[in-house]
C-alpha cells in the first residue's frame, strides 16, 4: 500500500455498507493512487493524440482518441466507486502527481515512443491493480472494489495487447 499521504476529507454521513471504516479509508486511498495513475495516463494520451506525426498519423490520432475516451469512463468509473464506498476523490494535479506511480514523459511525437510509454504505463497499472485485488477482497472485506478492480484490470490489460501488437 502506498505511504503516499493526502489531505482527509470527511463526508456528512458516513457509509454503513458492512466494511470498517478503516478498510474503506485503505481501500480510498488504493482508489485514489489508481485514480491519480487514470488521470496521469489520459493527460499523456491526450497529449500523443494531439502531437502524433508520421505516415500512420491519422490510425494513431484516432486509436488514441479511443484510448482517452475509454479512461474518460474508467476515471469516472474509479471516482465514483470512491465515493460509493463513503470517501471523497482527489481531484487536484498536485494531490495525482503525489500519489501517482507514473510519470509525465518528455514530450515526444514519434509514435513508437509513445506506445512504448503507454505500454509501460498501461503494464504499470494493471500491476498495481492486480497486486490489490486479493488484499482489498480478503484483507479489507470489500468484495465489491475487488470485482471492480477486475473490471479495470481487463481494461488495461486490452490497451497493453493493442501497444504490444502496435509494437510487435
Amino acid at each position: 500500500m502506498s505511504t503516499k499521504t493526502v489531505e482527509k476529507h470527511t463526508p456528512a454521513l458516513s457509509a454503513n455498507i458492512g466494511i470498517l471504516p478503516r478498510n474503506s479509508e485503505a481501500v480510498a486511498l488504493l482508489l485514489n493512487t489508481l485514480l491519480a495513475d487514470e488521470q496521469v495516463l489520459y493527460n499523456k494520451v491526450r497529449s500523443y493524440h494531439w502531437n502524433v506525426e508520421g505516415p500512420s498519423f491519422m490510425e494513431l490520432h484516432k486509436f488514441y482518441e479511443n484510448m482517452y475516451t475509454e479512461l474518460a469512463e474508467l476515471i469516472d468509473d474509479v471516482a465514483e466507486r470512491i465515493r460509493k464506498i463513503g470517501h471523497f476523490t482527489e481531484s487536484r494535479l498536485s494531490n495525482y502527481l503525489e500519489l501517482a506511480h507514473l510519470l509525465e514523459q518528455d514530450y515526444t511525437k514519434d509514435p513508437k515512443e509513445q506506445q512504448k510509454n503507454l505500454l509501460d504505463d498501461h503494464e504499470t497499472i494493471c500491476r498495481f491493480v492486480r497486486e490489490h485485488i486479493e488484499e482489498i477482497e480478503e484483507k479489507y472485506k470489500d468484495v465489491g472494489t475487488s470485482d471492480f478492480l477486475t473490471g479495470v484490470l481487463k481494461e488495461h490489460e486490452k490497451f497493453a495487447w493493442f501497444l504490444r501488437a502496435y509494437l510487435g
